[in-house]
């Protein structure tokens, strides 16, 4: 039976109120992205865990006496995010900004029965419905990876080189544009054959999703060349593109896959890097032992 909301004492009330909101801006989150989705399986799992949102606002509501509305920019924000980078992605981002609400659901344990076991539920629930979510992004991640992986540490390299040995920022971006589709074509080419050796995935997606990888990190690496005209400006900011790649995809992967963020960042940072230096190094010996140079 619930407690009378005027037998809580103010900061256990807040609390309440607090947990309530959560649960109602949630509820309409997975409501709004169940609707908005196409397929059925995924639709009915977004629904199943609105319902459950829902439930557990009713359950605070019997509490706190009161109506609350949920957040508005939240709402917006996650739907968007869901909608542009993937359902699993967005929902995970979404669950880890609510660590602070377990805080809230401990100090409500003590005063009000089936509080902990709203918590309990809530967690072991979503995590178990999240998990059966169905999105092709996640199933080609080995795909992307390979790409970004490729061209990062390919080609990091390779400007290094280019940079020491060409000389001219022009040069060195048509020289790092042509080795760049190069490897791309070549890389979809080993993905599509090696894939279609497998049983599970889409070798033609597969590829595809490889190519599109290694295409988009060679562009973004090449641009500091078509419109800086200092060569060592152009080497640190393609520098700095890869490190913003290599964060911004490590974390989307940390968090779709719940891996650890850290150890891998810092693997992928040391490997493009390392060979960037070492490429570096023989465009300088290129340089000045052969005299190769423009």
């Amino acid at each position: 039976m619930a407690i009378e909301a005027n037998r809580l004492d103010g900061a256990t009330k807040a609390a309440v109120l607090v947990a309530q909101r959560n649960e109602a801006t949630e509820a309409r989150i997975y409501e709004k992205l169940s609707r908005s989705v196409k397929e059925l399986h995924n639709r009915d799992v977004l629904a199943r865990i609105a319902r459950d949102e829902a439930a557990h606002y009713e359950f605070w509501k019997r509490h706190s006496g009161q109506d609350v509305r949920p957040r508005g920019f939240r709402i917006w924000w996650y739907f968007v995010i869901a909608r542009a980078f993937g359902l699993t992605f967005g929902i995970k981002l979404m669950e880890r900004g609510e660590e602070g609400a377990q805080v809230v659901y401990g100090r409500l344990a003590a005063a009000i029965p089936g509080a902990q076991e709203i918590a309990e539920d809530e967690n072991r629930h979503e995590n178990e419905l999240i998990a059966m979510i169905d999105e092709e992004k996640l199933k080609y991640v080995g795909s992307i990876v390979l790409g970004l992986n490729d061209a990062l540490v390919e080609l990091t390299g390779a400007l290094a080189g280019f940079t020491f040995a060409l000389r001219n920022t022009q040069l060195i971006a048509m020289a790092g544009f042509i080795t760049g589709i190069a490897a791309s074509l070549s890389m979809a080419a080993s993905q599509y054959l090696s894939t279609k050796a497998e049983a599970g995935e889409n070798p033609t997606k597969s590829s595809v999703y490889t190519g599109i990888a290694y295409v988009f990190t060679v562009l973004f690496l090449i641009f500091p060349y078509l419109i800086f005209g200092n060569l060592y400006v152009c080497l640190g900011m393609a520098i700095i593109d890869a490190i913003i790649v290599i964060f911004l995809f490590t974390y989307y992967v940390s968090v779709a896959q719940d891996i650890p963020f850290r150890g891998r960042f810092v693997e992928m940072t040391a490997i493009s890097f390392g060979v960037a230096v070492l490429t570096f190094g023989i465009g300088y010996l290129v340089r000045i032992f052969l005299g190769v140079g423009v």
